[in-house]
């Protein structure tokens, strides 16, 4: 085992692109890969509640 990555028990998808244009392929991407987040509306909205208390 001479590469330390191999070990590695999840891996990135496949990209597209090089640099700055580097993206993840949504052909490979699947249900499993990302996030659920139900309550991101909620969370976006009491922050922004916050940062406009804080310029107050």
């Amino acid at each position: 085992m001479s590469d330390p990555l191999d070990k590695a028990t999840s891996k990135a998808p496949v990209t597209l692109g090089e640099g700055c244009l580097s993206r993840y392929d949504p052909d490979d991407l699947d249900a499993e890969d990302g996030t659920e987040f139900p309550g991101a509306a909620e969370l976006w909205e009491r922050e922004q509640g916050k940062a406009e208390d804080d310029k107050a």
